[in-house]
Order: structure tokens, then sequence, then C-alpha cells
């Protein structure tokens, strides 16, 4: 689907290239000022110090050849050479009816053949997920989706943590409690029981512990640490430990994730590239990338132009033991081995930027990465009314599952306030309480660019009026409802037609959606698709109340009308769920 500002920015590229002048000087942009125009172009000024010559000169005759197109309305000169231009509704009209001609919303094809690789979730294996893990999980697979729209070939991977020192502190911890001897008998390496020795529940209490006991007593952390080498080394019932951690930890994850909408392609962990860390540490050696310091294995990455100091990167610690930066070298080898990607995306917290430089410009050093780029898409965090890091009113973490219970209660709360849903069965009310509370929940955070921290405000959010997600589902509930009522009067919706000024903003705004979903790739930010839904939504609050639809008497009208409604509903639905914002039936 081609955007307007696509089609007129060719238009006026030609009529600067007619006149000797660059093509892209005939950029076409949504205007500044929408009560003079819908849309500009400025490329005047820029050719005016080309050719040295006047810029209101120079927008003299590209405007007099744009005014030789059917498609423009209005072609003026403002300023000192600014152009401003109209669409013609009949040219509206035809975009539209080409809408209604099909089914399906067509993408920007912009990863056309392209392969990404995106590294959200972050959750750590043994370990509840936390309100920390919110924004991670939202904003990744926001970005999933978008992509995918975008017609790229998406592969989407959880990257646990379940091979740093915490597997270590598990471990040693069970072996103090006797939970399961086996698996610590140093002359029996299997088989081990199918049956895991402890369930989630157990690991939510057995790590804190272990973490504690740690913390505590040196010679305790000194024992973690040796069973993290020796896990890592491959001592047959450390393995078979570790991995009944990893399978109880990801039935627990999928349905925490999976209550939220999100799914992964690959649910890989640190621990699935482990038999590549051996053969890359021996290449980075052999070529001089790694070399010891202070009884480690590092790779330097410091540039001469560096402003503040860059770190090396630890490949492997004095005592043996791998850390992040190790494993996710390895990830990006199998990355590039088993998926071949044009990039990878990193959504992880902004705070590990550093991090993920090092590892970049190691990968780089050393041509691990392919034909990939890599970058990280860095987010703020979800902060309290304090400014800080939300938590419990106790102070503590909060655990995803309670956010989201919280978020489902005040939406109900809400409803019943609004007297929504009141008549509906019990079942369907809790459902629809809970679509609007994740609604809600992921509305707020994608509206905030991801770089940005904001504050939870669990009244504000879950409000039907204003920029929330409530009233983004409501606004498309009520087109749903005024859809079926039509359906069950025996009327189907017409083509539209641009017949009035809300008319017209609406159609400009459905035929905007190319460039907001070209924005929100090129930034890495939903937030762009959040104005876009919230802007297409206020549109059709304004055509709702100055026209008669199921009301009005010109069957002809009456038709292109509920048309409008149709194709608004359809863009709506397709932005809000590429933000993974389901939409319930009725409220």
């Amino acid at each position: 689907m081609t955007s307007l500002t696509a089609e007129l920015s060719a238009i006026a590229g030609a009529a600067f290239a007619a006149e000797g002048l660059p093509e892209e000087l005939g950029l076409v942009t949504v205007a500044d000022r929408p009560d003079l125009a819908q849309f500009q172009c400025n490329g005047a000024l820029s050719a005016a110090k080309i050719a040295k010559a006047n810029p209101r000169a120079i927008a003299a005759k590209i405007a007099a050849r744009l005014r030789q197109n059917a498609i423009l309305s209005k072609v003026e000169i403002a300023g000192p050479g600014f152009i401003n231009l109209n669409v013609a509704d009949a040219a509206l009209d035809a975009r539209i009816a080409f809408l209604c001609d099909n089914e399906t919303i067509p993408g920007t094809n912009t990863g056309q053949g392209r392969t990404v690789v995106i590294d959200f979730g972050g959750a750590n294996v043994a370990k509840p997920m936390h309100v920390g893990h919110l924004r991670s999980s939202v904003i990744g697979d926001s970005l999933q989706r978008l992509f995918r729209a975008n017609g790229w070939h998406v592969v989407s991977d959880v990257h646990l943590g379940d091979w740093g020192l915490q597997m270590g502190q598990l471990i040693s911890e069970i072996g103090h409690r006797g939970i399961a001897p086996i698996y610590f008998d140093a002359n029996y390496t299997g088989p081990y029981p199918k049956e895991s020795p402890v369930t989630m529940d157990d690991l939510e209490e057995i790590y804190p512990a272990a973490s504690a006991a740690c913390k505590a007593d040196p010679a305790r952390l000194e024992e973690a640490r040796k069973a993290t080498a020796e896990l890592q080394a491959g001592r047959p019932g450390y393995r078979a430990l570790w991995q009944h951690f990893f399978d109880v930890s990801r039935v627990g994850l999928e349905r925490e994730w999976g209550s939220l909408g999100i799914h992964f392609d690959l649910w890989k962990g640190e621990a699935s590239v482990e038999p590549l860390i051996g053969p890359m540490i021996e290449k980075l050696k052999k070529s001089g990338l790694a070399v010891e310091s202070e009884g480690a294995l590092v790779v330097q990455v410091a540039e001469p132009t560096d402003k503040k100091e860059v770190p090396p990167l630890i490949l492997v610690k004095s005592d043996g033991a791998v850390l992040y930066g190790t494993t996710d070298l390895a990830t990006i080898i199998d990355r590039v081995k088993s998926q071949n990607p044009d990039l990878i995306l990193y959504v992880v917290d902004q705070r590990q930027h550093g991090h993920f430089e090092q590892v970049f410009r190691a990968a780089k050093k050393a041509h691990l990465n392919g034909k990939a780029e890599l970058e990280h898409a860095g987010f703020g965090t979800m902060n309290g009314p304090d400014g800080k890091p939300f938590k419990t009113r106790a102070g503590g973490v909060m655990k995803l599952y309670d956010l989201i219970a919280m978020m489902t209660a005040e939406a109900e709360a809400r409803l019943i306030e609004a007297g929504l849903a009141s008549e509906y069965p019990a079942e369907e009310r809790a459902e629809i309480a809970r679509k609007v509370g994740i609604g809600a929940l992921k509305f707020a955070d994608l509206s905030n660019h991801r770089q940005s921290d904001y504050i939870f405000d669990l009244k504000r959010f879950t409000r039907f009026e204003g920029k929330t997600g409530p009233y983004l589902q409501y606004a498309a509930v009520r087109i749903q409802s005024i859809l079926r009522k039509a359906q069950g009067e025996g009327l189907e919706p017409g083509c539209p037609a641009v017949l009035s000024p809300e008319e017209r903003t609406l159609a400009l705004h459905i035929l905007a959606l190319p460039d907001a979903l070209e924005a929100a790739e090129a930034r890495r930010a939903p937030n762009v698709l959040c104005d876009y839904a919230f802007t297409l939504a206020q549109a059709f609050s304004r055509f709702y109340s100055e026209h008669h639809i199921l009301s009005e008497a010109n069957a002809q009208l009456k038709a292109a009308r509920l048309g409008l409604c149709l194709l608004t509903l359809r863009f709506l639905t397709r932005v809000l769920g590429i933000l993974g914002i389901e939409i319930p039936e009725r409220m």
C-alpha cells in the first residue's frame, strides 16, 4: 500500500526533475498547518541554493507543473517558497474505493526479502516473571507484529537466562537441602528421573533463599560459583537438574506470556549455545582478539575515538566460568548460522546499553555477525508515583500475574462505573474485563516512547476517556455495534464517498497508515501507531457526531457512511492488532 505522501512526493519529484533539479527535493509531508493545507513541499528553498535563484520563483515553476495533475485540488505558494497542497475529493474517493475492494490491508513491504531476529522477553529460568519483564515483553511483541506487517520474515527468540550464577546457586541450595541426592553423586551418570524433583512453586521459594545465603556467606557464594562452572563444564547430574529447571520454568513462562497474548518462535536460552563457546574462544585466541588480563580472558573493544571508557568484554573469568557477554557472542554465531538475518534487534532495558556496545563491537571485530546489523532497542522503566521503578505497596517486586489481576479488577470496576456489560453473562463480563485491563496496560506502556520512563497510574490507564486503550477499544466496539444493527436491518455497507470535512479528515487519516507503519519501524517506536490509532478514533468520533448513519434517509448516503464505518473499523483493528490489543465483541 503506497501512502499519499509517497505518491505526492513522486509527482513533486518529477516536477523538480523537469526543472533540472534533484528529484528528492520533491519530498511531500503532512502539513504543519492543517488549517492551511493537507500537505506541503519545502523543496523550493533547498533548490534555490542549488540554482542560485529566488525560492518563490522556483516554487512558482513547480506549482505550475503540479496544477496540471488532477489529483490535486489546491496548489498554493506560501511564505518564502513553501508549496501547500490539497488532494481532490475524487482522488480520495478512488483510493478509498481501492481499499474497500481489498479485504486485507496491505503492508508497506519495507522488509520484503529480509529477515530480522528479535530478542525480547528477558525472563530467567526458575524465577517468576515480574513487572520488570513487562516492557521488554510488550514492546518486543509489538515490534515483531510490526515487522511482520511490513513484510519482514521475523524470528522472535525469548533468549532465557538459564546459564549464569543463579543456576549454580539453585543447584548448591538443593544439594544443601538434600532434595535429590542422586543428582549430586559424582559416580552416577544416569539415566536420571524424568520427573522433576522440584516444581515452579518450589523454585520460587528456593531461589530467593539460595541468593540470600550466597550474599550472607562467602563460602556459600564460592560453592555456587563452583557449581556454575561444573554445570557449564558438563557435569551430568547438574545438567539433568538444569534441564528440569528449564522445563518446569517454561510451562510457567508460557502461561504468563500467553495471558498477554505474546508468543515466541524460539525458546532458546544461553545454554543452547554452550557447544559453540569453546570453538569460538579458540578462534578468538588464534586471531589475537582474545587476550589474558588479570587471570581472565577478554576482548579489548575500546576505540581511539571513544569519549568515555569502554571496558573490555570478559569472555572467561579467572575461575573458568563464562559470562553473559560470552553467551551473547555465541548466540550471534548461532543466529547467523541458522537464520542468516539482515538485522538482530535486542529489546532490552536501556540500562544494558553499555553491555551491548561491548558485545556488538567484539562481534564486528571478529566478523561474527555476518551481514546482520546489530541493534539495541532500549527502553526506560515503568515507575511508581515516587519516580522509582514500580514496586508493591510493601516495597517488593510485583509479580506480573498480580499486575495483570490488578488491571483486570480495575477494568471491571470501570465497566460497572460506566454501566457497560452489566446485563451480559458473568463469564462474558469477566472476559471483557480481561481484554480491557490488558489493553489498558499495553497501551499505557506502548503509547510512551520506548526510551522514556513513565509513571504507573492505574486510574488513568483504565479510563474510557482520553488517550487510553479502553477508549480505543470502546471506539471499535461502537463501530461494531453500528454495523451489527445495520446487518440486522438488512443494510450493506457501500463504497465511501468524501462529501464533508469530517469524511475528508477521516479518509486522509486512513490513507496515512503506511506512513505510520514505516515511521514506527524506522524508529522502533510503537508509540507512533498509538498516536495513529488515537487520531483515527477521534476523527471517527467527529464524523459520527456530525452525521446521521443508520437514521440517514438517503439510502445511497447511508450505505456510503456505513462503508466508511467498516473501513475505519478494519484499520483500527489492524493497528490495535499490531499493538497486541484485543477488541471485545461488545461492551
